[in-house]
């Protein structure tokens, strides 16, 4: 595996003026197209998240809603962990943890299924893009109803000019690239 961290900038694309004017939008959705930057980000995830889970400081994986899924699957998978997704209201059936969470314009909300979180877990989370943190913060919020807690978060892209370092503290956030004011 490279080490190459330019194999991963080169896929990501930059996307000016959305979803809105003055915003620079980094669409990851070319990783997938190029499955060199694919196996990048899971090569990557695994030997950062392997040895974590031989210590058992992680004994599980949740994917968020849903390019989150796509990097969470193969990871779980590797890693033999359980994986539970984190979901936008109304998607999951039958008994649900909810949480709510404020977005820039209005709230959302996001659900795990009961059944999914066993007390005691120790999570890994991870997103593609952390940007504020809050959907985030929401997903420990989340897995906490369920008595299990969040020991690391990780994302493909971090923008730490909009300071999620600082709602996700305590918990240790691992990004793969980060980008400020581009």
């Amino acid at each position: 595996m490279t080490n190459d961290i330019s194999i991963l900038d080169k896929a990501i694309r930059r996307v000016p003026d959305f979803p809105k004017p003055g915003i620079l939008f980094y669409d990851i959705t070319s990783i997938f197209t190029n499955p060199e930057s694919f196996k990048f980000v899971i090569d990557k995830a695994y030997e950062i998240y392997k040895p974590k889970v031989a210590s058992g400081e992680i004994n599980a994986i949740a994917g968020v809603e849903s390019r989150g899924f796509l990097f969470a699957a193969p990871l779980a998978q590797m890693l033999s962990v359980p994986l539970v997704l984190v979901r936008k209201k109304g998607k999951l059936p039958g008994d649900v943890y909810r949480v709510g969470y404020a977005l820039e314009y209005g709230t959302a909300e996001i659900e795990v299924h009961k059944a999914d979180i066993k007390a005691g877990q120790k999570f890994l989370v991870i997103d593609d893009l952390i940007a504020t943190g809050g959907t985030l913060d929401a997903s420990k919020k989340l897995i906490s109803l369920g008595g299990a807690e969040v020991s690391e978060i990780f994302g493909v892209i971090g923008l730490p000019a909009l300071n999620y370092k600082k709602i996700l503290a305590p918990t240790n956030v691992t990004t793969l690239i980060d980008y400020d004011g581009e």
